[in-house]
């Protein structure tokens, strides 16, 4: 049984140290004890909070604590050990990001099935009849874009940025477009600092980030803007 912290902070620096001593040791009886005893439960409740807090209730299981441990163990079999503490990223929002972009993927499946649009091609292929009678208002046709966006983001995030820190930022930036019905903040600045509490980065870094998202997202809305897929630029 894996012992459960009273902590609400259950993912903490001794849990960062024990995924370290799991990838160092070759010893599976001690590396099972470790993962049981002190890794387990952060892990378990980092996937817990994830689906609750982005509503990932997009299944194929019966239930979602099925779900919750389906991803644990995607965790331990194929992500624990590419964890490297020295590429600037720490435990928790290294597995964090993993999380949501596995369950972003495994959601959007199960959201097609509903026959809702998945991607950029099935977005694209909606619109192949005329588009002057199905093409949407600029309000609602941006909100689909920015999610279709989103997911296609979280996609290629390895492809755009070469470091762990820099994921972890763009992860963050992709969490606010993903939850920004719910903020009650849009200034430029506030959005950085939050950012900033999110991630402990430097501006210069976040600067960095954000330019090459955005640069991504107006070449992309350019692109469909172009073929007739979307009626409105935004400023």
């Amino acid at each position: 049984m894996a012992r459960k912290k009273a902590s609400s902070n259950y993912f903490t620096a001794e849990t960062e140290e024990y995924i370290k001593k799991y990838n160092r040791s070759t010893d599976q009886e001690y590396r099972n004890k470790i993962f049981t005893e002190f890794i387990y439960y952060p892990f378990y409740k980092l996937v817990e909070n994830i689906i609750h807090t982005f509503k990932f209730y997009y299944t194929d299981v019966d239930q979602i604590e099925d779900l919750k441990h389906e991803v644990v163990s995607v965790l331990l079999e194929e992500k624990i050990m590419k964890f490297d503490p020295d590429n600037g990223a720490k435990a928790y929002s290294y597995f964090g990001t993993i999380v949501k972009r596995w369950l972003i993927n495994y959601n959007n499946k199960n959201y097609k099935k509903l026959k809702q649009v998945g991607s950029f091609a099935d977005y694209e292929d909606s619109f192949e009849g005329d588009y002057d009678e199905i093409r949407l208002s600029q309000t609602t046709t941006l909100s689909q874009f920015i999610d279709l966006w989103i997911t296609e983001t979280y996609e290629k995030l390895e492809d755009m940025f070469n470091k762990d820190s820099e994921i972890q930022i763009a992860d963050a930036v992709l969490t606010l477009f993903r939850t920004r019905h719910d903020l009650e903040i849009f200034k430029k600045k506030a959005l950085y600092i939050y950012i900033r509490e999110m991630t402990d980065c430097e501006t210069p870094y976040l600067t960095k980030v954000i330019t090459i998202l955005k640069n991504d997202f107006r070449d992309k809305y350019q692109n469909m803007y172009d073929r007739g897929l979307i009626s409105n630029i935004p400023q």
